[in-house]
């Protein structure tokens, strides 16, 4: 089985920080048409844009007030039609985010459901009558958001509470209505009608929840990940949307499906034979460190055994029945450098990261500016988040601990979502060449050191390198292997090195990584050096076939068959 998007190359787009079209301080639907010649150089021929339906922006986009309406900010349809016919013009897929758990409180069809209790749109939404104690009104059960606080908000309009697993403008829809199915079908037409190739669905393993009683895990509001995510009707209803929509349409499709979904789960999302989705996108491996447990990221040290561990096991698991996302992280985890590299090896570690990840098995998805190293923004008060999950989540934890409220702030400055929102670094002028205006949200003070520009005339920059990690997918001689090749980890033991073998027919590629700051060795006796690929030295250190890694780096080279 071979389809286009296993030989792609993706780019997540964060439409509100990527390039300001029309200079009023926000991205826009312009800006990325304007991008699209650059990303066709840097290799890429798939994006992946968030939303930029109509929306209050209670979270960016993902609160929906329309599906079929541009939001202002961000344009017109007729500007999207504008970007998607060059993207044809460039050879790249176009696939936008689908928001399929949730709409707006704005939404028309929540307003409609508000109004009473009979009304026909009552039952696209969840709503349940008040636990009343002592007289007093509660909501229904325990159940806690993953924004803070209930997962329930009472209406005083009707007396009773609607579900919403994450903000209070979010409310949940229901998808046990097949209405609910039927207009999520119709909307996914609309939009592949007027061209696009595919989706990336969000939050799309809490479509299901348990039946409503509370939760045993505490007596107080707690997050009970077993109320709503990935519970069997899940699958019911992505097949419903499989068969109405996306197998008609024969469209790529990539649910994110957070909430603990083990691998068994991911097998029924997306296995070949699975009948809903093409692939899915977890988040097993983007917390292998410690950030959760330090106060200072001068302390941060990366689990590269548990990474190997994880990673390898969706290899093992995927190689013959289905198809991964090579991805690092997206717009809700920190910068990539940041997280995982090394500040003082910072062009050698992003460079290795890339070889590791992008040389694996699967469909590459960058995040935008990963191309570059964009960094963690150097956040030191609340008053810069602008992430609702990250404020609602530090005042519910100081309510519950106030006297560990300096604690608490400074962890979420470390952690919050708006790290890999600040603004694309283009260039070194004012606002990084994002826009000639002052742009909705932060520049990161390191833009006149790292951005586009700079890099793209530098043979040795980060991007370039990407570019050439890119163009051997995609364009070698070793194509095939690279993409189709099984994929073997070995050494697996070894706390320092990521190494791994692509193999086919006739073809053996190593390719190999440090996560050390100190000197590493790899005996390659075993697989003789034919031919180097890639490396993100200048030269290779080899003595006696042992080859010595220097602090995070990584190399790639086809391996000399022994007779």
């Amino acid at each position: 089985m071979k389809k286009w998007w296993m030989e792609a190359i993706g780019y997540q787009i964060y439409i509100k920080s990527f390039k300001d079209g029309n200079n009023d301080g926000i991205g826009d639907l312009k800006g990325i048409t304007d991008k699209l010649d650059y990303l066709h150089l840097l290799g890429v021929n798939l994006i992946w844009i968030t939303p930029f339906y109509d929306s209050p922006m209670d979270d960016n986009g993902y609160d929906v007030r329309d599906y079929f309406k541009v939001a202002d900010c961000y344009g017109s349809i007729d500007d999207f039609k504008i970007l998607l016919s060059k993207a044809k013009k460039l050879n790249i897929k176009v696939i936008l985010d689908f928001v399929l758990n949730h709409t707006s409180d704005e939404h028309n069809w929540f307003l409609e459901s508000r109004k009473s209790k009979n009304n026909p749109y009552r039952d696209y939404y969840i709503w349940q009558k008040p636990k009343v104690i002592d007289g007093m009104n509660h909501p229904p059960t325990n159940w806690g958001s993953f924004f803070g606080g209930s997962a329930w908000k009472y209406d005083e309009i009707t007396n009773e509470y609607y579900m919403k697993i994450f903000s209070d403008k979010m409310p949940d829809l229901n998808w046990k209505n097949d209405k609910v199915i039927e207009s999520m079908i119709d909307i996914g037409k609309w939009w592949l009608d007027l061209g696009i190739d595919g989706f990336r669905l969000d939050a799309v393993s809490h479509l299901s929840k348990a039946p409503f009683e509370d939760s045993k895990f505490s007596n107080d509001i707690v997050l009970d990940w077993f109320k709503f995510s990935n519970l069997p009707n899940n699958h019911t209803y992505l097949n419903k949307m499989y068969e109405g929509l996306f197998k008609p349409y024969d469209v790529f499709t990539i649910g994110e499906v957070g909430g603990q979904a083990s691998i068994d789960e991911a097998i029924k999302y997306s296995a070949f034979k699975s009948n809903e989705l093409s692939m899915v996108f977890n988040f097993d491996h983007n917390w292998h460190n410690n950030i959760h447990d330090i106060l200072d990221l001068k302390d941060l040290k990366v689990n590269v055994l548990a990474l190997k561990e994880t990673l390898n096991k969706w290899q093992e698991t995927f190689k013959k029945i289905g198809w991964l996302p090579l991805n690092w992280l997206n717009h809700d985890q920190p910068r990539l450098v940041s997280h995982y590299g090394n500040q003082n090896y910072h062009n050698e570690s992003a460079k290795m990261l890339a070889t590791i990840m992008y040389l694996s098995r699967g469909t590459p998805f960058i995040y935008q500016g990963e191309e570059i190293g964009m960094t963690n923004f150097p956040f030191n008060d609340l008053s810069q988040i602008d992430d609702i999950s990250t404020l609602n989540s530090v005042k519910n934890q100081i309510s519950k601990n106030p006297d560990n409220s300096q604690a608490i702030i400074d962890k979420a400055l470390m952690t919050t979502r708006d790290h890999p929102r600040t603004m694309m670094q283009w260039d070194d002028t004012k606002f990084a060449g994002f826009s000639e205006v002052k742009p909705w949200f932060h520049v990161n003070p390191n833009y006149k050191i790292i951005n586009v520009k700079d890099q793209m005339n530098d043979s040795s920059s980060i991007w370039s390198y990407y570019q050439k990690l890119f163009s051997l997918r995609r364009f070698s001689k070793y194509s095939n292997t690279l993409i189709y090749g099984t994929y073997e980890m070995i050494h697996k033991d070894d706390p320092n090195l990521f190494i791994y073998l692509r193999k086919s027919d006739n073809e053996k590629i190593l390719v190999m990584g440090s996560f050390s700051s100190q000197n590493q060795s790899f005996d390659t006796s075993n697989y003789p050096i034919l031919e180097v690929i890639i490396q993100n030295y200048d030269d290779i250190s080899i003595e006696n076939q042992i080859i010595n890694l220097r602090p995070y780096e990584s190399i790639s080279y086809k391996v000399k068959e022994q007779k």
